[in-house]
């Protein structure tokens, strides 16, 4: 509270400063390791930190001595509700600010050579937001090379206004209808210089001076209301044209004696604005005066407005190195590239950074003045080196605690009663702007210039700015090699998030759900992550209920089909010593595969590197539902379910499954670091490393070439094809599994149809496979029972109806569908013609399940006894 406030001592304050700012640390820290963050937050850097402070001291004693730090008088932004100077990054612009806007006719008292004829009643028409402002105007400017007029009405009188702008005047001072002003002449603006007026609240004759650029017609009177100690435009004129910066507002933006008797003691920014609209009112001066909503400057941390103040502050001379701040913006990569624009921007169009901060916390500047005059200052490498090595060993309180005797150094301790401590500290962004000395120097595992700086788009004129600033500044680079920004989050329709709405989304209640688990589940950190991970963060992103069902829905089949993996490794070894088999046998489809899987890595660890997490998202889902999913683990269900423990198709395919289970746990680590290590825990083999996040992706993973890439690509579409003539056989209740049916396929591709006899099998199964090796199979990776490659489409015709016919494909193929021959097997559920002829042991199964119960019986030295269902028991009689 402020009354509170104003009681307590700097160190008070300061101590309190410290133990809000150390619980907000604590919050974030715990906050960030629950979202599943790594970083060393039993060691974290805070800019309180007694070596971050002396790194401090050292940066801008570097820039002090190298003439970039200065103390002068200038117009800054000022916080009356904070009682301080703020820099650009500490205001706010919240929308529907109000502020009364005035024309105002100042009466001339001398006019230029050209305008002499036409004085008689003339009057300067001028317009400015800040009535306040007007006592302390001292010109008024224009643009020596616009047009201007001199214009009258019997309602206004003779007034001078920039010639594109009659007509919106006219309109401002509501002449009657049909009425218009009369133009008496028309001059540049050039000709208007050196006319004087007579301020109509003050006993004071000011000029019409030349002004700049900024002096537009796209607003006002093309004549610019003066006032050097208000307004940054205003004071480089008057700078030209050597006039005083009169600013007759304290730091609580009240007017002082220097506005007047009627009106000290009266805020500005209330009752005295009010005040000079009267005055000038009751002088006939004012034209005009409206409600004028516009975007105002507020203080972020009171909310409330600020004005612009001239006043006794701390400056880096931004000018000074301003060409070397933009030769270092060129060296860094920015990420997305329009950060690049944004920074240059900002750095070219900055001006002299007001580094001085009236308050008690935060770091000093370690200055000293002459208690007689109040301007000489003590400040040199000596002064500098003994606070730094202060604040090094007892922190920035010693500022406080200290007395002069104790913060001046020997050389100087005689005369310690001729020298009283400044009391401003420095702006909050040279705090945190001087991250890299104090943080990236220091630290043995860091590095400056550092690898990567990231936050939100904001901070191209907060904190990269003002860490460039300092860092070309000081050492002459900048001190990141990248900087990446991201948007903000909106909710799910695109609106700003806001309490009075109602439509925040707050991360912990995605992670652990509502009070009412059924409308507000909890989803769980990871997927959190995961939509984190898949949208493009270089602008605003939308958040809401069913963006994260859709999210979550990603990540059960991410989840889904690594735990489909580890199943089906519950007997394999890895190695040369275990069941793997090595590349050179594998089969095609397993190359291929394996291919894919190094392909998709590496597509992966591109993204990571350029910092694209949505692509590196997307390509995992692709890979995990279109690959793994609905192809490689599709088909390999019958080798893994169907054949003997050590067939060599179901080795194979569990070498692979091996390798893709490994290879994406590593590479969703990042995104899903809780189902990475999940993944890894459960992994029913030894691994090589204890936690997924460690020994990163070895190089084998990355290494296997792309194989016939275009005959399986050819093979998907083809069973692409097939499944629409399926679906509808399924429909008119033709087949029901795919197992069901026979496919015949006629393809009219010279390579298409070699690749498809390459691909065809035995005619019926046989045990051991005779024409194919029983993986790179048509039956096999079609999920049929039979599939007849023919001569031609009439043969297609011919054996099947029309109705489950596709012609001309997405192979490129025509395929149809029909009920396959044969019996069911009872195992595999394959249809063979030879099921019941072949004096099997078992004649309700094909011959390959045939042989998988003679191994299991081998291996394990039972006889396999088929289950005999047990009888429905018979419903009473009535």
């Amino acid at each position: 509270k402020k009354d509170e406030r104003a009681k307590l001592t700097p160190v008070t304050l300061r101590e309190k400063a410290a133990a809000f700012a150390k619980e907000t640390v604590e919050m974030q820290s715990k906050a960030f390791q629950r979202y599943g963050v790594f970083g060393d937050f039993e060691n974290p850097y805070l800019t309180l930190q007694s070596e971050f402070e002396a790194a401090q001291i050292d940066v801008f004693g570097e820039m002090y001595k190298q003439g970039y730090i200065f103390r002068g008088r200038k117009p800054v932004h000022w916080s009356p509700s904070s009682q301080t100077a703020l820099a650009e990054a500490e205001l706010e612009y919240p929308e529907g600010h109000i502020s009364k806007s005035i024309y105002v006719g100042f009466d001339v008292v001398e006019a230029s050579d050209l305008l002499r004829e036409h004085s008689e009643g003339l009057r300067v028409a001028i317009w400015t937001t800040t009535p306040w402002t007007i006592p302390a105007n001292l010109a008024v400017a224009v643009n020596p090379a616009l047009d201007y007029s001199v214009v009258t009405h019997p309602q206004t009188g003779k007034l001078i206004v920039a010639t594109e702008l009659i007509e919106t005047l006219a309109k401002k001072v509501e002449l009657p209808e049909e009425e218009a002003f009369e133009i008496i002449t028309t001059m540049k603006g050039e000709d208007l210089i050196g006319t004087t007026y007579q301020h109509p609240l003050y006993s004071r004759v000011s000029k019409v001076i030349a002004g700049g650029d900024y002096i537009t017609t796209e607003s006002g009177t093309g004549l610019v209301h003066t006032a050097p100690g208000h307004g940054q435009e205003d004071y480089l004129t008057g700078l030209k044209n050597g006039l005083e910066q009169l600013s007759p507002v304290d730091d609580l933006g009240k007017f002082t004696i220097e506005a007047g008797e009627k009106f000290v003691g009266m805020p500005v920014l209330g009752e005295g604005n009010i005040a000079i609209i009267d005055a000038l009112t009751g002088e006939n001066a004012l034209l005009r005066v409206e409600d004028y909503n516009h975007k105002y400057p507020y203080d972020w941390r009171t909310k409330k407005p600020t004005i612009f103040r001239s006043t006794d502050q701390w400056f880096a001379s931004v000018e000074g190195f301003r060409k070397e701040a933009l030769k270092a913006v060129d060296e860094v990569r920015w990420v997305p590239d329009v950060g690049k624009n944004r920074i240059t921007a900002f750095v070219e169009g900055r001006g002299d950074w007001c580094i001085s901060r009236q308050r008690s916390w935060g770091v000093p500047i370690p200055v000293f003045y002459d208690r007689a005059t109040g301007n000489e200052v003590l400040l040199n490498e000596e002064t500098l080196e003994h606070i730094r090595t202060l604040f090094a060993e007892h922190g920035s309180d010693a500022w406080w605690k200290m007395d002069e005797v104790d913060l001046l150094p020997e050389a100087y301790k005689a005369e310690a009663d001729k020298w009283k401590k400044g009391t401003d500290t420095m702006d909050v962004w040279f705090d945190s702007g001087s991250s890299w000395a104090g943080v990236a120097s220091q630290r043995k595992e860091l590095a400056y210039p550092a690898d990567l700086y990231l936050e939100g788009s904001d901070q191209h004129r907060g904190w990269f700015q003002s860490s460039l600033l300092t860092s070309v500044a000081a050492k002459g680079q900048a001190p990141y090699k990248t900087v990446l920004t991201h948007g903000f989050v909106l909710d799910e329709k695109g609106y700003k998030m806001s309490k009075s709405l109602g439509n925040v989304v707050d991360p912990l209640q995605v992670i652990e759900g509502g009070n009412n688990k059924k409308l507000q589940p909890a989803y769980g950190v990871d997927v959190l992550r995961l939509w984190v991970a898949s949208v493009d963060y270089s602008s605003d992103v939308c958040i809401g209920d069913n963006l994260i069902k859709q999210t979550f829905e990603s990540y059960r089949k991410l989840r889904n089909t690594a735990k489909y993996m580890i199943g089906n490794l519950g007997d394999f070894q890895p190695g040369e010593e275990g069941n793997a088999v090595p590349y050179d046998e594998l089969p095609s489809l397993d190359k291929w595969m394996l291919g894919r899987l190094s392909s998709t890595i590496k597509e992966v660890q591109s993204a990571y590197d350029e910092y694209q997490f949505n692509r590196a998202t997307n390509e995992l889902l692709r890979f995990a539902t279109s690959d793994l999913s609905n192809f490689y683990l599709d088909v390999a269900k019958d080798r893994l379910y169907i054949s003997s423990t050590d067939d060599f198709r179901r080795r194979s395919c569990q070498t692979v499954i091996q390798a893709c289970l490994e290879g994406f746990s590593k590479c969703v680590a990042p995104i899903l670091p809780h189902l990475a290590e999940d993944i890894w825990q459960n992994i029913p083999y030894s691994t090589q490393t204890e936690s997924v996040f460690q020994g990163g992706i070895s190089d084998g993973m990355t290494s296997f070439p792309e194989h016939d890439a275009e005959d399986w690509a050819t093979i998907r579409l083809l069973r692409d094809d097939i499944n629409k003539a399926l679906e509808v056989a399924r429909t008119d209740k033709l087949v029901g599994a795919s197992l069901d049916a026979a496919a015949y396929i006629y393809a009219p591709d010279e390579a298409t149809k070699n690749l498809l006899l390459k691909l065809d099998g035995d005619a019926n199964i046989l045990q051991p496979p005779v024409k194919t090796n029983g993986v790179d199979e048509l039956r096999t990776v079609l999920m049929l029972s039979q599939a007849i490659v023919v001569d031609g489409a009439d043969e297609v015709k011919n054996a099947c109806d029309e109705a489950y016919i596709v012609e001309n494909g997405s192979s490129g193929c025509t395929v149809g569908a029909k009920r396959a021959e044969g019996k069911k097997c009872e195992r595999c559920w394959f249809h063979d013609e030879q099921i019941g002829k072949a004096g099997l042991v078992h004649d309700d199964l094909c011959a390959r399940c045939n042989d998988a119960i003679f191994q299991w019986e081998k291996e394990t030295g039972e006889e396999f006894v088929l289950p005999v269902p047990e009888p429905a028991e018979a419903e009473p009689v009535s």
